[in-house]
């Protein structure tokens, strides 16, 4: 959100859900939608936008020259408040890459839009059987183009109405 230093600073119980907590939040929420909403009319205004950025990913400003150590401090606060995250191991790392490359790929359009029943088994020999017979035998497919092509899907357009 960016203004958690107030909350990781303020001296009520840290107890979710308190009118407090609730007031505090509601009136941070509404300065950073003033200060965040619409273009920046003046360095006044883009100064608050990078400050509010900075709050609200302070690990991404410790090397800022002006504000990198009250960047971390800040980030010590929150790790203190939330606890510091076990550092992963080599093990864990290549662990967690076998698991990405053992998962199938997955693709909307592949899954939902192609429900094609022979994707990935071919149609059995009866099954050709069965689609060819769908096509009159005494009709010769190479002697028509595309305009009769079109003319004819037109027509089997119109008839659907």
């Amino acid at each position: 959100m960016g203004f958690s230093i107030c909350c990781l600073t303020c001296d009520a119980p840290d107890v979710a859900g308190t009118e407090r907590c609730r007031g505090c939040i509601a009136s941070h929420a509404k300065a950073r939608d003033n200060l965040t909403s619409g273009p920046s009319s003046s360095k006044a205004d883009r100064l608050a936008r990078e400050f509010v950025s900075m709050l609200a990913d302070p690990g991404k400003s410790i090397d800022d020259a002006a504000h990198g150590e009250l960047m971390i401090y800040y980030q010590k606060l929150i790790n203190l408040h939330q606890g510091d995250k076990e550092m992963n191991t080599l093990q864990q790392v290549e662990e967690r890459f076998n698991q990405q490359r053992s998962k199938e790929d997955r693709s909307l359009i592949r899954d939902v839009a192609n429900q094609n029943p022979w994707a990935n088994n071919p149609p059995s020999h009866e099954e050709r059987e069965e689609m060819l017979a769908l096509f009159d035998p005494d009709e010769d497919l190479d002697s028509k183009t595309w305009d009769d092509l079109i003319a004819e899907v037109g027509e089997l357009l119109d008839d659907e109405d």
